[in-house]
């Protein structure tokens, strides 16, 4: 989609939107053979940037094969401003998901300041590289609206530990949202981008500071099924025993599952990749994806990418395509509210990739529309994550199967 053609463009709008002091543009452009690169990010960016000064530029690349002439195009139309970005499986833009392509997102004007940061080998030390992604809070100057972009990469355990890293940088009072980007198909794998670089196993971050309003919403259309259980025995993300029960066993008998999900692997894993756990927090729930590490009858544990703490509260769910979806409008409406009107500059979408199980090709295209109608036709950007965050309230933030949303007016 032509960003310059989106509605939120008009001159009307621009009026009310005071665009001179801030504006969001979205371009993207698709990939047409295997050494797509350098054209698709140049014609994207050129669709981005549609205002003066621009001050930061989002980036999500999918079925990319060479990311690094992708930055190089970006790179032509947009020389020097700070960019952030990475691969995903499927990556959103305003017409919806796609499998291919590249997505720009670009913010400007002089009502916003933005400043990135880079955390390398975040698969040794991933606190100090969490810490190194939100540096950039450090140095700019205080607005009213604040916020923290993290892009982590997925194949990278210890999430929980680089948020606790970024935490301890901008403290309590920036909230932070993000996500851990899934694998580029063409590529192999996942990467993150930093300025005209691309790494691996890394994490970046931008901080928005800005005149404007700023909003967060988490959804995720899961809902609970029967009473609270008890986490009697756990370790970081394995679970050994609910309610003094062998996991897996109490966890299966709980939902009501077939006879093979309790012997058989793949079985097992279909049934539970639409059924994840939800953990009682201050915040309210976090949702935690449910796995088997080791798929063995006599050892029934259960394996979560989050941790799971010991001793905490948990609720079993289950959801459908209509819940998901009405999910989805629901976050981008809560995140809208809190710009208030005319209507988001904006919208960054952080969705889990599980969610596409959950709600179909159809319904995850329509998610996009939803999302887009709750936002007054905001445009939208955005990509399908192995893990998301948020941290608007407390001090965890790291979620499975849930979408995040970020508003920007």
């Amino acid at each position: 989609m032509d960003a310059r053609l989106d509605p939120h463009l008009h001159e009307g709008d621009r009026a009310v939107a005071s665009p001179a002091r801030r504006w969001l543009s979205v371009g993207s452009a698709g990939t047409r053979d295997r050494a797509a690169g350098h054209d698709e990010g140049r014609e994207a960016a050129l669709r981005a940037v549609t205002g003066e000064d621009p001050r930061l530029l989002i980036v999500f690349c999918a079925n990319t094969p060479d990311p690094a002439a992708v930055l190089a195009g970006i790179t032509e139309v947009a020389p020097g401003t700070p960019l952030i970005g990475c691969s995903s499986t499927v990556a959103i833009d305003p017409d919806g998901p796609r499998w291919d392509g590249v997505v720009v997102a670009a913010l400007g004007g002089a009502g916003l300041s933005a400043a990135t940061g880079v955390g390398r080998d975040a698969a040794t030390a991933p606190q100090r590289a969490g810490a190194a992604a939100a540096a950039g809070a450090s140095v700019l100057p205080e607005r009213a609206q604040h916020v923290l972009v993290l892009l982590a990469d997925g194949q990278v355990v210890n999430h929980e530990r680089i948020l606790a890293g970024a935490y301890g940088v901008v403290g309590a009072s920036m909230p932070y949202v993000g996500g851990a980007c899934s694998p580029d198909l063409a590529f192999g794998g996942t990467y993150e981008l930093f300025g005209t670089e691309v790494l691996t196993g890394g994490v970046v971050g931008a901080v928005i500071e800005s005149d404007g309003p700023i909003g967060e919403a988490v959804g995720h259309g899961w809902r609970q099924v029967g009473e609270p259980m008890i986490v009697t025995h756990s370790e970081g993300g394995n679970i050994y025993t609910l309610d003094e029960k062998p996991a897996r066993v109490a966890y299966l008998d709980r939902l009501g599952a077939p006879g093979d999900a309790y012997t058989d692997p793949d079985a097992f894993r279909d049934f539970a990749r639409t059924r994840p756990i939800g953990i009682r927090r201050r915040s309210g729930l976090e949702i935690r994806d449910i796995g088997s590490n080791r798929f063995l009858v006599e050892e029934p544990w259960l394996r979560s990418r989050g941790e799971v703490p010991e001793g905490g509260v948990i609720w079993l769910m289950e959801g459908d395509a209509d819940t998901g979806l009405d999910a989805a409008g629901d976050a981008c409406g809560e995140a809208a509210a809190a710009v208030g009107r005319p209507r988001p500059l904006g919208v960054f979408a952080f969705d889990c990739i599980a969610r596409r199980r959950l709600l179909g090709d159809e319904r995850s295209s329509a998610s996009v529309g939803r999302m887009r109608e709750r936002s007054g036709g905001a445009p939208v950007a955005g990509l399908s994550t192995w893990g998301e965050f948020a941290r608007l309230r407390g001090i965890t933030g790291y979620h499975n199967q849930t979408l995040v949303v970020l508003a920007v007016g």
